[in-house]
C-alpha cells in the first residue's frame, strides 16, 4: 500500500492551485504537438485490457502523424483495487523502449521521474496531458510533489487528466481522487468500453482483423504478445477475467483517453482504429 498524501499538503496544494487557476479554462484547451508531453499511466492490475492498451498505442506511434509524439509511459499506476498484478514487462520495452516507467517496482522513483519531467516541460511552455488508464493515485502523489517544488506553476492550466472509467474512479483512494478532480484540469469522458456514446469503442466482442490491415512486423509482434501475455493472465490466480478477450476480442478500452487528448474521436471502433492506423 503506497503512503497517503497528507492532509495540509493537499489543502496547501488546493488552496495555491485554485488561487492561480480561476478563469484560465474558459477555453478548452488543446494538445500541442510541439510542446506537450503525452502521458499514459497504466495500472495493469487486475484486468489485462492495459496490454492490448499498449500495443494500441505502438500502433500509433508508428503512424508518421505521430513520429514526433512526445510522450512517456508508466506501467502500474494501480489505486486501491484487490488483486494481482499483470506483468507487463515483457511488452512494455518491445513497445516502448527505454521510454517507460515502471511504478509497480519503483513508485518513489518513478513519482520523482515524472516530477522532473513535467518540469522541464512547462518550463518549456508546454503542459502535461495525462491519459489514465486506471486510478489516480499515482497522479496524485507526482502532481503534488510538482507542486511542492514549484507552487507557482498554474496546475489547473499545465495538467490535464482524462479519464474514461467509473470503475476506474471508484477504486483510487478517494482522498488521492478529490486532490486529482480538483486540483488539475479533470475530464471525465465516456466509458471505451461501450460503442456510439460519443467516445471511441476500443472492446470487441468478437475477433477483429488487425493483422490484414497493419502489415507492419514489428508491430503484429507487439500485437501477438499483447494477445499471449494478454491469455496468459486473462482470468488467472483470481484476476478479473476480461470476457470479450477470452471470446478472442481484444480490449484497449482505455486508449480512447488518448484519442481524446489526440483529438481522434471520430474513431468508432476497434476495426475503425485499424483502418485509420493502417499504413502502406
Amino acid at each position: 500500500m503506497k503512503k497517503a498524501i497528507s492532509v495540509n499538503k493537499i489543502i496547501s496544494g488546493l488552496a495555491c492551485t485554485l488561487f492561480f487557476s480561476i478563469g484560465t479554462n474558459a477555453q478548452k484547451a488543446a494538445f500541442d504537438m510541439d510542446k506537450d508531453l503525452l502521458l499514459v499511466q497504466l495500472d495493469c492490475k487486475t484486468d489485462i485490457d492495459d496490454l492490448h492498451t499498449a500495443a494500441g498505442f505502438a500502433t500509433l506511434l508508428n503512424h508518421p502523424d505521430y513520429k514526433d509524439l512526445n510522450y512517456l509511459a508508466v506501467a502500474g499506476t494501480y489505486g486501491i483495487q484487490e488483486g494481482l498484478y499483470v506483468p507487463p514487462n515483457a511488452l512494455m520495452p518491445m513497445v516502448f523502449n527505454e521510454n517507460w516507467l515502471d511504478a509497480d517496482k519503483e513508485w518513489k522513483t518513478s513519482v520523482d521521474s515524472v516530477v522532473n519531467k513535467a518540469l522541464k516541460i512547462i518550463e518549456n511552455g508546454g503542459s502535461i496531458w495525462i491519459a489514465e488508464a486506471g486510478q489516480s493515485d499515482f497522479t496524485a502523489d507526482w502532481v503534488s510533489k510538482l507542486v511542492e517544488k514549484n507552487p507557482t506553476i498554474n496546475i489547473k492550466e499545465k495538467v490535464h487528466v482524462v479519464q474514461h472509467s467509473d470503475w476506474n474512479e471508484s477504486v483510487t483512494e478517494p482522498t488521492k481522487l478529490k486532490y486529482t478532480q480538483t486540483v488539475t484540469d479533470y475530464h471525465k469522458i465516456a466509458d471505451g468500453n461501450e460503442v456510439g456514446n460519443g467516445t471511441p469503442g476500443f472492446k470487441s466482442d468478437g475477433k477483429v482483423d488487425w493483422e490484414s490491415k497493419l502489415n507492419d512486423e514489428h508491430l503484429t509482434t507487439v500485437w501477438n504478445t499483447a494477445i499471449r501475455l494478454g491469455n496468459q493472465y486473462n482470468g488467472k490466480d483470481g484476476r478479473y477475467l476480461n470476457e470479450s478477450v477470452d471470446e478472442g476480442g481484444l480490449d484497449f478500452s482505455d486508449l480512447s483517453e488518448v484519442c481524446y487528448i489526440l483529438n481522434l474521436m471520430d474513431i468508432k471502433d476497434a476495426d475503425e482504429f485499424f483502418t485509420y492506423f493502417k499504413v502502406d
